[in-house]
């Protein structure tokens, strides 16, 4: 079956090329080109003004890392162990925040410090933190990101074996279970969430440059887009992306075979120890909520409302909204296509090749934005024919498979790895080729899944800004890049409306679906 004229080593040697071709070509060239000019990067690192970038890029990484793990350990750890009611549309609400573009997020925070310094008192006023700052960035990642965190607890939570809890509570007090039971089998998952949140911090693009926080990304697009040099752009992104590579490969193999695992643990019941636990989970499950998308989305709505006209603002962006519908479309299809036999591929293999390829997916997914898309202008620009999609739209649907091709991959392995391979056996047998197998066997059992794939390749593109805003052909905007320009010249209500707009697109759904789960699981 895996002959040179088989369609599984067709189909599965083409995704491969792609994926070498559309995401790793780029990170190599930054690299090459770094490696080549060893003089100016020294130049670089030693120079006052690139210290302190990096020290605020270090500081934006490690606060956002502990205050997203703050907040998101306990909400994993009650969406686990806590018998709330509606547990699943909970579960999908305290998600939301992370697939809403980090821009949104601080544009709120923006305009909620806006309405508090026109309701509070003026002793209040001066108190209120200016979100302008490197904490004001932090406080908008954080929101963004502490879903990484609670997700990650939660699962690491469900695999662990109940009995050990429960023998350990016959003789110790809860609090002790919890910090010498069960924490040393979970650190290792959040331990790699806090990895995670922090390299992706670093790599946040929009934040920083929409809360005018001097850090390394908005250096790199300042020096490419602003200045026209492609050489500081690239010195610049070369100790970000070795930074990003090297924490991103040890959070994915500091969790690797970590986590104590049966199948029991899987389906454990919730360990509470009294009521007022649950009282206390709820309420701090309701603040969340509140502060992390409730505060926010009333404050973009309250600016947005000050618009002289909404439909007018619509009407006037619909290009960029039209463009920015049709490329995300065309990416989520084109990665979630190339998803499945890369996924599957992962699937199939010996497990010691499998993690070096998990470490792999992760380490791209985590490179910054910027550096990606300098990376891919480096590539694609070239005489034709290997140019021909650059000054195109197709750029655009290139930097969102670029971006986002290694984590859908990732997602659809582990979707894979659920289905018997016993069953393409009998199905080979029985003389079906590969890829009829796939289509009436493998694929219906992981539909859902797959669906879930392509609806967040589609949101995530919906809302990227880093890369886009980079490759983008002249003369053509898409929503995010939109949004992000006009913070600077627009009205805010202006802003406002179209950064509502654009979260009631990527909520919609999000809100139909957890109205589903509650519902029907009634917890």
């Amino acid at each position: 079956m895996w002959g040179l004229r088989s369609s599984r080593t067709l189909a599965i040697g083409s995704a491969a090329a792609l994926f070498v071709v559309v995401s790793l070509l780029p990170v190599l060239y930054m690299f090459a080109l770094a490696l080549a000019s060893p003089g100016a990067w020294a130049a670089t690192i030693l120079d006052d003004r690139q210290r302190g970038l990096l020290i605020n890029t270090t500081a934006l990484g490690v606060g956002s890392a502990v205050f997203a793990t703050a907040i998101g350990a306990p909400l994993g750890f009650i969406l686990s162990r806590v018998p709330l009611r509606f547990k699943s549309g909970l579960r999908v609400t305290l998600m939301a925040p992370l697939l809403l573009p980090p821009y949104v997020i601080a544009l709120a925070w923006i305009y909620l410090e806006g309405t508090l310094r026109e309701t509070l008192p003026a002793a209040a006023v001066a108190a209120l933190p200016d979100p302008y700052t490197l904490g004001g960035a932090i406080v908008a990642l954080t929101v963004v990101f502490y879903p990484l965190s609670m997700i990650a607890t939660e699962v690491g939570l469900r695999r662990v074996e109940t009995r050990l809890e429960e023998a350990a509570l016959l003789v110790a007090r809860p609090g002790r279970v919890l910090w010498r039971i069960t924490w040393p089998l979970v650190a290792p998952g959040v331990i790699s969430a806090a990895l995670v949140i922090f390299v992706l911090s670093i790599s946040e693009f929009s934040v920083p440059g929409l809360l005018r926080v001097r850090v390394f990304t908005t250096e790199i697009f300042t020096a490419f887009a602003a200045l026209y040099d492609f050489g500081r752009a690239t010195v610049l992104g070369a100790p970000l992306l070795a930074v990003s590579i090297a924490v991103a490969a040890a959070a994915a193999f500091h969790v690797r075979d970590r986590v104590f695992v049966t199948s029991r643990g899987l389906y454990g019941s919730p360990i509470v120890p009294s009521e007022a636990w649950t009282v206390t989970a709820a309420a701090f499950t309701g603040a969340a909520i509140v502060l992390a998308l409730v505060l926010p989305l009333a404050a973009i709505a309250r600016e947005a409302f000050r618009a002289d006209s909404m439909a007018a603002v619509l009407q006037g962006s619909s290009g960029a909204v039209i463009n920015s519908l049709v490329a995300a479309t065309i990416g989520a299809t084109v990665i979630t296509a190339i998803a499945i036999c890369l996924g599957y591929a992962r699937a199939r293999t010996l497990a010691r090749r499998g993690a070096a390829v998990d470490v792999l997916w992760i380490v791209l997914f985590t490179v910054p934005s910027t550096v990606l898309g300098i990376g891919l202008i480096g590539v694609w620009n070239r005489p034709a024919p290997w140019g021909w999609f650059y000054g195109t739209s197709a750029m655009l649907v290139i930097g969102y498979v670029a971006r986002f091709l290694p984590v859908a991959a990732l997602a659809v392995a582990a979707a894979m790895r659920s289905v018997p391979t016993s069953q393409e056996e009998a199905a080979a047998v029985s003389g079906s080729r590969w890829l009829r197998t796939m289509a009436h066997i493998v694929v219906p059992q992981i539909r859902l899944g797959l669906l879930a794939v392509w609806a967040i390749a589609l949101i995530l593109s919906f809302g990227e800004v880093g890369t886009s805003i980079l490759v983008a052909p002249a003369g053509e905007s898409t929503l995010p890049i939109r949004v992000y320009t006009m913070t600077a010249n627009a009205a805010p209500g202006q802003v406002a409306t179209l950064a509502l707009f654009q979260s009631l697109v990527i909520l919609g759904p999000l809100v139909v679906v957890a109205i589903v789960l509650s519902t029907r699981n009634g917890r």
